[in-house]
């Protein structure tokens, strides 16, 4: 089977770990119809186009989008964190971001889902008396029972499938008594459906705190966009560094395409000299493959990929070496 992807190649580092991520794929014997966009950071210094509607609805035709990275010191920030990532998120409804963590190890392997079309990222709030001593500023969280229910369900379903079963909810139910309250009552009444699934609570502070000291502890974490983006940040550097975290960006009910990015970002500072890790672009590649349902093809990705500390050079090199492992 061939699958239509769109790529994205983005900005910086993004044009150098995505090749490679392909060439894996390639070597993996899965054939992809690519079409490439140019959007981005440079693309909008150049020509002021961020995601043109159009360009999204042909976007969401796809099977999945693979990105590399997005983003340039020269734009200012949120514009294209808002009117591209944001945008694609919200209007192709990749209600889940689902990013695994594994130590080089072995010994921590946890997967975090974040609920990623509400919350703070939604876009509620605004100014008042902007630019003067009294302004005041408001950014509200939105969060739904509709899209949280949608959210837990996914990650109890995952936990179930999983050898562990555990599901964790993160949150900050003692202050944020409102959105907590939601997110904890709603994962209280999912919980009695999944009886073999053995669940926990712990407050986004204290994740913080186990990640660092006792990662093992998770299985699967569910939680909500703001607190997710923090905590998937913090698990990346904890289980070999940013370089080797991969993401998707998930419409599990396939209505849209659902797309699938590394997380380091555009790394401006090292762009163009071949320094960059592409081990989570490939990890990402993986990902969309098991999505598309070639999960023995992912499967062998990611066993390539394991002892990431041995693949080492420069980007394409290290792209060799996973092709050689195969």
């Amino acid at each position: 089977m061939t699958h239509r992807i769109a790529v994205v190649p983005g900005d910086g580092i993004g044009r150098e770990v995505v090749p490679a991520a392909l060439e894996v794929v390639a070597a993996v014997g899965v054939d992809l119809d690519t079409t490439t966009f140019d959007l981005g950071g440079e693309r909008y210094l150049r020509d002021g186009v961020v995601l043109p509607d159009d360009v999204l609805a042909e976007l969401g035709t796809f099977d999945a989008i693979l990105l590399g990275a997005v983003g340039t010191p020269d734009v200012p920030p949120g514009v294209i964190e808002r009117g591209l990532l944001l945008k694609m998120r919200f209007v192709l409804d990749q209600y889940i971001n689902q990013r695994p963590f594994r130590s080089p190890d072995g010994s921590v392997d946890f997967v975090v889902i974040r609920e990623n079309t509400e919350g703070t990222y939604a876009g509620e709030g605004g100014f008042l008396r902007k630019d003067t001593p009294a302004e005041i500023a408001t950014q509200g969280s939105v969060n739904t029972r509709y899209g949280v229910e949608r959210c837990i369900r996914y990650a109890f379903d995952l936990a179930a499938s999983r050898a562990r079963r555990h599901l964790t909810l993160v949150h900050k139910t003692n202050v944020l008594t409102f959105s907590g309250d939601l997110w904890q009552r709603t994962f209280d009444a999912v919980a009695t459906e999944y009886p073999n699934v053995e669940t926990a609570y712990n407050h986004v502070d204290a994740a913080c705190i186990h990640l660092v000291a006792n990662p093992e502890r998770y299985d699967v974490i569910v939680t909500d966009n703001l607190f997710g983006d923090i905590l998937t940040d913090l698990a990346g550097a904890v289980t070999g560094g940013i370089g080797l975290a991969a993401s998707g960006c998930l419409n599990p009910d396939r209505t849209t395409a659902s797309m699938f990015e590394p997380v380091h970002g555009s790394a401006p500072d090292i762009a163009g000299r071949g320094e960059a890790n592409p081990v989570a672009a490939i990890l990402s590649a993986a990902m969309m493959l098991e999505f598309l349902g070639e999960v023995d093809a992912a499967n062998r990705i990611r066993s390539a990929c394991a002892a990431p500390d041995e693949l080492t050079g420069s980007t394409s090199a290290i792209g060799d070496a996973v092709v050689a492992r195969l």
